[in-house]
């Protein structure tokens, strides 16, 4: 997103903590600094990796925050968010909150008590305070703003390169073995657990038995070592792969010579990967729960199914089954996922920041 930004002559600056899962980013801290191409400035978490208490980011925020038109601010349950949003206010900048999914039903009832005390702190008055709230797409507009009460949201949706090779790329896999892509944050919420045991159902059918499935993500060691017991239970080590956390060039080359991918979780506000493997025409499986289900199912780009054993079994056995509707399924995907080009999302993007600077209500 600051990429797309920066080409278009915006000036984009991030500030963060040095937070992470499971541990820090590894970066000079309290300066101003280059990470990934954009300009950076770091600070450390004191204390909780899901607060992200940090006093040096609150008061870098209310010294620096006057210099800026406009703060885009991801993400709502931390320290470093509510500090941003509070510095904003004291010096008259307007921002923006994009909730990451956060304000959903499902979310809020994640640790409850400690939510709800949040928002009558001072998180309901961060949230109305807002120029707009941002959301990825109309699935997570709704039912954020079902369960919270709050109307002046805008959908922007995430964005993708589609500049070649990603949509000019063929792919080639008459020399190897099909395989259904995983590609993700290795956790329960991704149902993958319920999507192996489909994935070895549907392989048991002979015509089928070719297929593999290959799980490329990182996870906590205690659920990796649970799944890859399941798998080697069901003495499929073969047959579902691991290869880890995949970026670059190795991410590329898994997405071009994936037949399916499928992403059955259950809750995700978006699902980027979904938009990756789209763009290099690989069909798509996703469970409802999933925010861009609803405009895959419209443009028939995939199959949605429920995230159940034998629901997703039959989808599996369909999918894998039929060459000619993957194909069909996977050029559904390149023409929609053409919405989701980043000159076209950083078009809506100036166009929010230019109206929430303008003090125009969303």
């Amino acid at each position: 997103m600051c990429k797309a930004l920066s080409k278009r002559g915006v000036d984009v600056q991030i500030a963060s903590t040095d937070a992470e899962p499971r541990g820090r980013i590894r970066v000079e801290l309290a300066t101003p600094t280059a990470y990934q191409d954009v300009p950076v400035i770091f600070f450390k978490r004191q204390w909780s990796e899901a607060f992200k208490y940090s006093p040096q980011l609150a008061g870098w925020l209310n010294r620096n925050v006057s210099r800026f038109d406009l703060v885009h601010i991801h993400g709502i349950f931390s320290h470093a968010c509510f500090s941003a949003a509070t510095a904003c206010r004291r010096s008259g900048i307007p921002y923006v909150i994009r909730p990451l999914g956060n304000l959903e039903d499902r979310s809020l009832k994640q640790k409850s008590l400690r939510k709800k005390l949040f928002l009558n702190l001072g998180g309901n008055r961060m949230l109305r305070n807002a120029a707009a709230i941002h959301y990825v797409c109309e699935t997570e507009k709704c039912r954020s703003e079902t369960a919270i009460g709050i109307n002046h949201g805008i959908v922007v949706p995430l964005g993708i390169d589609l500049s070649p090779p990603s949509l000019t790329k063929e792919r080639n896999i008459s020399d190897q073995r099909p395989y259904l892509l995983v590609l993700s944050r290795l956790q329960p919420s991704k149902g993958i657990d319920v999507l192996i045991e489909a994935f070895l159902a549907a392989r048991e059918d002979k015509p089928l038995s070719k297929w593999q499935l290959v799980i490329a993500g990182k996870g906590s060691s205690q659920y990796e070592a649970l799944l890859k017991r399941k798998i080697k239970a069901r003495g499929a080590t073969d047959t579902v792969l691991f290869p880890g956390w995949l970026e670059g060039e190795a991410k590329a080359r898994r997405l071009n010579q994936a037949s399916l991918l499928a992403l059955p979780s259950h809750h995700d506000a978006f699902g980027f990967c979904l938009v990756e493997a789209m763009s290099y025409g690989v069909p798509v499986i996703a469970s409802p729960e999933v925010g861009l289900a609803s405009e895959i199912a419209a443009d028939r780009a995939g199959w949605i199914t429920a995230v159940e054993t034998k629901s997703l079994t039959d989808t599996l056995r369909s999918a894998m089954s039929d060459e000619s509707e993957r194909r069909m399924r996977g050029a559904a995907g390149r023409q929609l996922v053409r919405k989701f080009d980043w000159d076209e999302v950083t078009d809506h993007l100036i166009r929010l920041y230019e109206l929430a600077i303008r003090g125009v209500t969303v």
